[in-house]
C-alpha cells in the first residue's frame, strides 16, 4: 500500500484505528543492527516484514528521542530528534516510508508531562528565579519548616520535590528527579509542545500515544494529597500511600487534551490520539472528552490488573461497555513496557486464551512485542538491573526490566537480536521460544496470533461488530460479536478442566486456540477442553 493509499480508508469505512490492531515496539529491545547490544530504528525497518506477515495494522514505537536514559527515553533532551543510540531522523523517515509501503501505520510516543533535567529548557529555567523560562517548570518555595512545598510523592519513590540550592526553590517531578515537570498552565509551554506534536505529524506519523497525560495539570494551590486508607506499608507500592487527588486528573487536563486533539484532527489520513491514563474506569471515560474532543481512546488497562477468572472478566467487560460515552470506541491491552507479561501472569496455556480474548473483544487491541510468541518475564540478576524503579525500591518486584528484554527472533546467538551482548539478559527459554522456531510450527503461539489476526480482518463482526455477553457457568466466559446478519460466538475456558456452554441454534467452528479443530458443526452444546477458546459462526 502506498503512502497515498494509506492516507484514507475512503468509501465511508470506519477509521483504520477502529478496525486495526496496534503492535507496541520497545525499540531498545526489538532489533540491533550496529552491534552495540541496543535495538535501533534500522532494526525496526529490518523486521517490518515480520509485522506485515503477522498481520498488524500499526506500530506504536516507544520513545527514541535524545535522552541521558535515566528513565530510558522518557527523560527527553530534544523532543524533535532521534537519540544517536537509535540512529537518526532519516531512520525514522525510513520507518514511515517502509511501514506505509506495507500498509502499516506508525504511532509515536509523545511525552508532554516532563523533560530531562538536561533539556535546554530546564537548564535555562534553573538559571535564576527571574530566568526567561523559569515558569516553564513547576517551582515553589519551601514549606515553613524548610521542607518540600507539599506531601506529594514521586512514582519512583521519595518526595516529588527536589531542592535546587542555586535558586533556593524546589522543582516538581512526578517521576524521577531527572524528569522535572513542565508547567502546562504557561501558554508558552503549550505552544512549544504543540510544535513538537506537529513536528512528528509533519514527518508522517499516523498518530501519537500521549504518555502520562493525566498528570500534566496540577492543583493550582498545591494542596497536600490525602492518605490512602487502603495502603498497606511494606506490601504496596509507596506511590499508593497517598490518594492523588491534587497531583493528577485535574479538571484543566481536558482543555489540554482538546488542544492536542484539535492539532491531530487538522491533519489528513485519520491520525489518532491515544491517551495513557491509569485510573478507575469511571474516571478514564472523561478522557474521551466532551463532544468527542478528547483522545480518540484512552488506554484501557483492566485486563492487565483483573483476576484471571471468567466472572471477573465478564463483569468488567460488561461494565466497561455500559460506561462508554455514546459513540466512544473501546480498546484493550494485555501488557506493555511497564507491566508483567501475560504469559507470566496467567501461564502459557491461558496466554493462548488471553490472545483470543484480546483479539475478539470489541475495540482496538494492542499487542506488546513478544507476546505473539509467548515471551515471559526474564530473571534479571542484581548486577544487570537497569530500571530506576527497581534501583530506587529494590526487592519490591516493581522493576520493569523483566518485561523489556530483547525480542527472541531465533536460536542463534543472542536470540538473533544482536551480534553483541544485549543491554538486558535474555529470558531463559529463548532457544525454544522464538520467532524462527514457531514460524513453521502450525500450532504455535505465533501461528495462533496470525490466525486470529487473519480472522479479525476477514470478519467485520470481529473488527466492528456489537458485543453482548452469553450466559455461561464456571470458568467459561462467552460472548457474541454481531455485524448485520453475521453473528460470531466466542467461548473461552479459563479453567484447566473441560467445560461446556449451551447455545441456541447451530454453528460452525472457525478457530480453536489449540489450532487442531475447525469446520466442526456445533449444535445445542459447545464442548471446550481445559484452557481452550473457540470462535464459532452462528447460523441459526
Amino acid at each position: 500500500m502506498t503512502d497515498a493509499a494509506i492516507e484514507s480508508t475512503g468509501g465511508g469505512e470506519a477509521p483504520w484505528w477502529r478496525r486495526g490492531v496496534i503492535y507496541q515496539i520497545y525499540p531498545r529491545s526489538f532489533q540491533d543492527t550496529n552491534g552495540d547490544g541496543i535495538g535501533d530504528l534500522p532494526g525496526i525497518v529490518r523486521r517490518l516484514d515480520h509485522l506485515a506477515w503477522l498481520g498488524v495494522d500499526a506500530v506504536w514505537i516507544s520513545p527514541f528521542y535524545p535522552s541521558p536514559m535515566a528513565d530510558f527515553g522518557y527523560d527527553v533532551t530534544d523532543h524533535c530528534a532521534v537519540d544517536r543510540a537509535y540512529g537518526g531522523i532519516v531512520d525514522f523517515d525510513d520507518i514511515v516510508r517502509e511501514a506505509h509501503a506495507r500498509g502499516i501505520r506508525v504511532i509515536v510516543d509523545y511525552i508532554p508531562n516532563h523533560t530531562s533535567h538536561r533539556h535546554p529548557w530546564f537548564l535555562a529555567s534553573r538559571l535564576s528565579r527571574e530566568a526567561e523560562r523559569r515558569d516553564w517548570y513547576v517551582w515553589r518555595d519551601p514549606a515553613p519548616d524548610g521542607g518540600p512545598p507539599n506531601n506529594w510523592v514521586s512514582a519512583f519513590g521519595g518526595s516529588a520535590w527536589t531542592w535546587d540550592a542555586h535558586t533556593r526553590q524546589y522543582y516538581l517531578h512526578t517521576f524521577l528527579r531527572e524528569q522535572p515537570d513542565l508547567n502546562w498552565r504557561n501558554p508558552e509551554v503549550v505552544d512549544a509542545m504543540v510544535q513538537v506534536l506537529r513536528f512528528w505529524l509533519n514527518r508522517g506519523a499516523d498518530g501519537v500515544r500521549v504518555d502520562a497525560v493525566q498528570a500534566v495539570i496540577k492543583d493550582e494551590a498545591m494542596r497536600d494529597n490525602p492518605p490512602n486508607p487502603a495502603y498497606v506499608e511494606g506490601r504496596d507500592d509507596p506511590y499508593e500511600r497517598l490518594l492523588r487527588e491534587h497531583s493528577t486528573d485535574q479538571p484543566g487536563v481536558h482543555e489540554v487534551i482538546a488542544r492536542m486533539r484539535e492539532v491531530v484532527d487538522g491533519y489528513p489520513g485519520e491520525r489518532v490520539l491515544i491517551g495513557e491514563i491509569y485510573n478507575e474506569v469511571e474516571r478514564v471515560m472523561a478522557y474521551y472528552g466532551q463532544d468527542g474532543r478528547g483522545v480518540h481512546f484512552p488506554y484501557n488497562f483492566q485486563l492487565i490488573k483483573l483476576p484471571w477468572n471468567a466472572r471477573a472478566l465478564e463483569a468488567a467487560v460488561t461494565r466497561y461497555e455500559s460506561l462508554l460515552p455514546e459513540g466512544a470506541w473501546p480498546n484493550w491491552v494485555l501488557g506493555n513496557h511497564d507491566r508483567m507479561r501475560v504469559a507470566s501472569r496467567v501461564g502459557p496455556a491461558q496466554a493462548r486464551v488471553a490472545a483470543m480474548l484480546l483479539l475478539t473483544l470489541r475495540g482496538t487491541p494492542t499487542v506488546y512485542y513478544g507476546d505473539e510468541i509467548g515471551m515471559r518475564n526474564a530473571v534479571i540478576p542484581p548486577d544487570r538491573v537497569r530500571d530506576p524503579w527497581e534501583l530506587n525500591l529494590p526487592g519490591r518486584g516493581l522493576g520493569r526490566d523483566p518485561v523489556r528484554t530483547p525480542m527472541q527472533w531465533s536460536a542463534e546467538p543472542n536470540a538473533g537480536f544482536s551480534e553483541a551482548e544485549p543491554w538486558l539478559p535474555l529470558a531463559e527459554d529463548w532457544e525454544r521460544v522464538n520467532v524462527a522456531a514457531q514460524a513453521d510450527e502450525p500450532r504455535s503461539m505465533l501461528a495462533l496470533h496470525r490466525a486470529l489476526l487473519a480472522l479479525r480482518r476477514a470478519e467485520p463482526a470481529l473488527a466492528l461488530g456489537d458485543w453482548a455477553p452469553v450466559p455461561a457457568a464456571g470458568d467459561v466466559f462467552a460472548y457474541t460479536r454481531t455485524h448485520g446478519q453475521d453473528r460470531l460466538l466466542v467461548a473461552l475456558n479459563l479453567g484447566a478442566t473441560p467445560a461446556s456452554v449451551e447455545i441456541v441454534g447451530t454453528g460452525r467452528l472457525l478457530l480453536s486456540t489449540a489450532l487442531d479443530r475447525a469446520d466442526e458443526d456445533v449444535q445445542g452444546r459447545l464442548e471446550l477442553r481445559g484452557g481452550e477458546g473457540v470462535v464459532v459462526r452462528m447460523e441459526g
